[in-house]
């Protein structure tokens, strides 16, 4: 009885006992035409208590940031929710994006078969490959309607950064010290054919960053190392801090200098230098974008918000008790309301004989074994 119970109509689940009734999914809040279920805030709680003990925090320690961060997990749904849907009203298409990033994780795992990849991000992840790719589809969405919608809000006036670098100069008194990024060519396991084509495929990339293409993207797409999903960046080093040959290939070079590719023992190496810092006062011009930034991430995050709030007095938006929406618009009325209970309508048969008729138009209603030819309608011969 409990099994056939299980899946019989939404409908009947009225008249069945309290025992007999198991709930599957609990809707706990409606946006717009989407929903958010309690099973997706139980498994942000376990994202959140997965980082900390990543992070070695324990005791009271943890269950208070559980606590504090536990509440914005519904607020961070709702926001993910209301940007995707914008994206989808804007006709923002990440699919070229997503089947870049595929490919790239793809060649990490140096798994070929599609069906063996698609098992493998199941089991390293816990979640279907479409569900994964849908996860990666919508942080890409809600990434650019920000930069488009958010960012062109954010103005910092460069008076402002001449003034921030006259009052804290000493801020920016520097070691000497470079910035770099890399693409790595792995020629391991490769015969000598091979390897002669991945140094051809380094000189090619070589040429099209010089001709203007992005060395993020490039490294993105076509670098063997693991820092390829950050754009190739390495980091910051000073002086000493890299291989002999290598720090006089790029020490003195200038900002945007891209080597040729650098044989190494196991691969080809091209590097970037996207930043240097010379040893002593850096002038304003040398930090100008860095303290830009400092401005930038200051005001962008108020934005970001007003944009979501204004998303949220837009919406249809419905919060069941006892959950909330950290995020919530002031004002914004988001009561739970239960669907209205259908009850059946009964009639007697005088009122319905009481009623007035209206005359229909015979042309205008379908009469079953007819069909109908411009305005003529015949009737269709029906053998038995």
């Amino acid at each position: 009885m409990y099994m056939r119970t299980l899946f019989l109509p939404l409908v009947f689940s009225a008249c069945l006992p309290a025992a007999d009734i198991a709930v599957i999914e609990e809707i706990v809040a409606k946006v717009n035409g989407d929903i958010v279920t309690r099973t997706e805030l139980a498994r942000g709680r376990r994202q959140i208590e997965e980082e900390l003990r990543k992070n070695k925090v324990t005791g009271g320690q943890f269950d208070k940031e559980v606590k504090d961060r536990e509440g914005l997990v519904l607020r961070d749904r709702i926001d993910q929710l209301l940007l995707v849907q914008k994206g989808k009203d804007l006709s923002v298409n990440v699919e070229t994006e997503i089947s870049k990033q595929m490919a790239e994780i793809q060649k990490r795992t140096g798994i070929a078969d599609p069906d063996k990849f698609q098992t493998y991000v199941k089991e390293q992840l816990g979640m279907p490959f479409e569900d994964y790719k849908n996860e990666m589809r919508n942080q890409m969405l809600t990434e650019r309607v920000i930069r488009q919608e958010v960012g062109a809000m954010v103005n910092i006036p460069r008076a402002q950064i001449r003034k921030y670098y006259d009052d804290h100069k000493a801020e920016f008194v520097r070691e000497a010290r470079i910035f770099l990024a890399e693409i790595f060519l792995s020629t391991k396991d490769k015969d000598a054919n091979a390897v002669a084509q991945l140094e051809k495929k380094a000189k090619d990339l070589v040429a099209r960053t010089k001709k203007g293409e992005k060395f993020p993207e490039l490294a993105r797409d076509n670098s063997d190392s693991q820092t390829a999903q950050n754009g190739g960046d390495l980091g910051t080093w000073k002086k000493g801090e890299l291989s002999p040959d290598i720090e006089a290939l790029i020490w003195d070079k200038d900002r945007n200098f891209v080597t040729d590719p650098i044989k190494r023992p196991d691969g080809f190496l091209i590097l970037k230098v996207l930043e240097k810092h010379q040893a002593g006062q850096a002038g304003f011009e040398d930090v100008e974008q860095e303290i830009t930034g400092k401005f930038y991430d200051a005001a962008f995050q108020p934005k970001i918000r007003e944009y979501l709030t204004k998303l949220r007095d837009l919406a249809f938006l419905e919060i069941k008790p006892g959950f909330l929406d950290a995020g919530a618009s002031p004002g914004k009325d988001t009561t739970w309301k239960d669907p209205a209970q259908l009850k059946p309508e009964t009639i007697s048969k005088e009122l319905v004989s009481s009623r007035p008729r209206r005359k229909k138009l015979l042309w205008t209603v379908p009469i079953p074994g007819t069909k109908k030819i411009g305005s003529v309608i015949t009737s269709r011969t029906v053998t038995k």
